[in-house]
């Protein structure tokens, strides 16, 4: 158990941002230290949306958008104060950043260089999500904070979770006047290593707890995905999607195919894959997925830069774990849309590579844009 000491604590209280009276969390909630680093709670807010972020793993707390009336609702799935994502015993990843390695890595190594690098395992015998500390599990430093953005800093020290390089990470939360939630990642590195760092906020679009996501209108612009096993790791081919329950080039509810019997479906007890993106340009922030929930009318675009989504709709969330404001994270009542390179690429020649060498500057754009019809 991380050592975590507490200055102030506080319950949910009702605070004023800007123009909008939101159930915002009280920063001295947050306001602690994790392993002797100060760990505190930021309120961004710019258009009609407004975020709150905590530099421990720097997740994503609330997310605060409009539905077609105008009604706000918090559409992220969180915890409610800085205890319960430091010594929680329910889902990890709520709201954070992944890394240094998003997604898995087969058999927990791979060689690079010549060099075999073995990382920590999980009952699957594979890394998930940079290891058993990634960086969802330290305390990023806050270079800077303004109204509407948070600048974020983490040194990635070689040898860290197994991982080679001391990869210097700069990340930037920015919340737009066009209602968007802007990511934009920078890493560079003093030895060859490998990056794939990735957003894992679990979106619920009524808001967190208030119900199904299979009901959600998904459009994800692929035509392949990259098949898994039952550990979910590739196999190292593409699968055309046309004619599967994977073809989300039109909009379908998630529900509709999500039941077939398919075994790509029973290996992640729903969707849980990477597709890879019919990308228009090589490097340019594109569109790649839309998200859209009929009854309240709230629409979530993603936009990127990279090759390729991973797509999971919540498949093992059983409701035993409460979200920040007490109720039950239930089953398929969230969805994660995380923008990055191909799971398992170091261990596939094949696929885009995520080596970075010195010298060499990493970067990542991912959008989250909000409205409603």
């Amino acid at each position: 158990m991380k050592r975590i000491t507490f200055l102030l604590s506080a319950i949910l209280a009702v605070a004023s941002c800007g123009q909008k009276d939101l159930p915002l969390l009280p920063a001295s909630s947050f306001t602690g230290e994790v392993d002797m680093k100060p760990v505190s709670l930021y309120t961004l807010e710019s258009g009609d949306i407004a975020m709150q972020v905590t530099n421990y793993g720097a997740r994503v707390v609330t997310l605060f958008t409009p539905d077609r009336d105008g009604r706000y609702e918090d559409i992220v799935l969180g915890y409610e104060s800085l205890d319960r994502y430091v010594n929680n015993s329910g889902e990890r990843f709520l709201g954070a950043v992944v890394g240094p390695y998003a997604n898995r890595i087969a058999g927990g190594r791979f060689t690079l260089d010549g060099q075999e690098y073995i990382l920590p395992q999980n009952d699957n015998g594979q890394t998930l999500h940079g290891g058993f500390n990634g960086l969802d599990r330290v305390v990023w430093d806050v270079v800077s904070v303004s109204d509407d953005s948070i600048v974020l800093h983490y040194l990635h020290a070689d040898g860290q979770e197994g991982f080679p390089g001391n990869v210097d990470i700069k990340m930037t939360y920015t919340l737009t006047p066009d209602n968007e939630f802007r990511i934009d990642y920078e890493a560079t590195t003093d030895k060859a290593a490998v990056v794939n760092i990735s957003h894992h906020s679990f979106f619920n679009l009524k808001g967190e707890g208030n119900g199904t996501i299979e009901d959600n209108e998904l459009t994800i612009n692929a035509s392949w995905i990259t098949p898994v096993d039952k550990y979910l790791i590739p196999d190292g081919m593409l699968e055309d999607v046309t004619g599967t329950p994977f073809d989300f080039r039109e909009a379908h509810t998630i529900g509709e195919r999500i039941r077939t019997d398919n075994v790509q479906l029973k290996n992640g007890r729903g969707y849980d894959l990477n597709w890879v993106i019919d990308r228009k340009t090589a490097d340019e922030v594109e569109k790649v997925a839309e998200l859209y929930e009929p009854t309240t009318g709230r629409v979530m675009e993603v936009w990127s830069d990279q090759p390729a989504l991973q797509f999971y709709s919540g498949n093992f969330f059983n409701g035993s774990t409460t979200g920040k404001y007490g109720r039950p994270l239930r089953y398929r009542e969230s969805v994660a849309l995380e923008t990055q390179k191909y799971p398992d690429s170091p261990n596939h020649d094949s696929f885009p590579s995520t080596v970075l060498r010195p010298g060499e500057t990493y970067t990542h754009t991912c959008v989250y844009k909000f409205g409603s019809r």
